[in-house]
């Protein structure tokens, strides 16, 4: 199997050289096994090599905005709007797409699947004092789940902490927690078609709106980091938001199930 993907938390003194390419990613797209399908694609069409430092969302931007890498690929659109409007992005551009969901017991104990809406899911787990995992990092994950906590008049900082317990993890070591402790939690359909470990966890939870997932890909500005290699950045984003990448984005499967949805042509 593929295996390029670089899972580190904190980076810094890039040694860079002319022959590969780095992208900042969020682990979702990691953690699905998108990376391991997408990227032997293009290094057999053009020959480079793509390295990806998966991290959440918020500190791939951060790493971008240090200028530790060429390209961002991450989920969360308010953030990578002052990305670029700080002038450390040239275009936030769309990707693809697929939706978030919440995951806990299987046997859904609380009835939360007969529930109309997200509000009330969320209500009913403070409410009856479920264990909910939250990854606590500032990832888009994280952020859109404050989002929804938020959103049914409910603030997280107040939960108490033997319910709400924060995982301090990546996705997929958030899921193996919520496996573990047969606990609930948020996760986007990707990472959890591609997750392994289900045990008796199961979707609880799914629709849209407001669980849409929108990926965007970004070039780094190189006029705020000289260093960084354009034309390679470049040239593998718009391969991506390309019909040949979209078709390929839109092939990828597991067991029969799509894990991402191509939409640059709504750019």
């Amino acid at each position: 199997m593929f295996k390029k993907i670089i899972l580190i938390f904190l980076i810094s003194n890039f040694s860079y050289s002319s022959d590969f390419l780095v992208i900042q990613s969020t682990t979702s797209t990691s953690d699905s096994g998108f990376y391991d399908y997408i990227l032997p694609i293009y290094e057999k069409k053009t020959g480079i090599d793509i390295r990806v430092v998966a991290v959440g969302t918020g500190q791939a931007i951060k790493n971008a905005m240090n200028g530790d890498g060429d390209l961002l690929i991450t989920h969360s659109e308010e953030d990578e709007k002052n990305f670029v409007l700080n002038g450390y992005g040239l275009e936030r551009k769309k990707l693809m797409y697929n939706d978030f969901i919440i995951i806990g017991p299987k046997n859904d104990p609380e009835k939360l699947k007969s529930k109309s809406n997200i509000k009330n899911v969320f209500q009913t787990i403070k409410e009856k004092k479920l264990t909910f995992l939250t990854r606590g990092d500032n990832s888009g994950t994280h952020k859109k789940e404050v989002f929804l906590w938020e959103n049914a008049k409910i603030n997280p900082k107040n939960i108490d902490s033997k319910y709400y317990i924060d995982a301090g993890r990546g996705m997929g070591a958030t899921l193996n927690m919520a496996a573990s402790m047969e606990a609930y939690t948020i996760t986007d359909r990707g990472t959890w078609l591609s997750f392994n470990n289900k045990q008796d966890l199961g979707i609880i939870f799914s629709g849209v709106p407001p669980l849409h997932n929108q990926y965007s890909v970004i070039v780094i500005n190189p006029k705020k980091h000289p260093h960084v290699k354009f034309e390679l950045a470049n040239n593998f984003s718009r391969w991506l938001i390309s019909e040949e990448g979209q078709k390929y984005i839109s092939k990828y499967k597991i067991m029969g199930e799509q894990l991402f949805f191509p939409n640059s042509l709504n750019n």
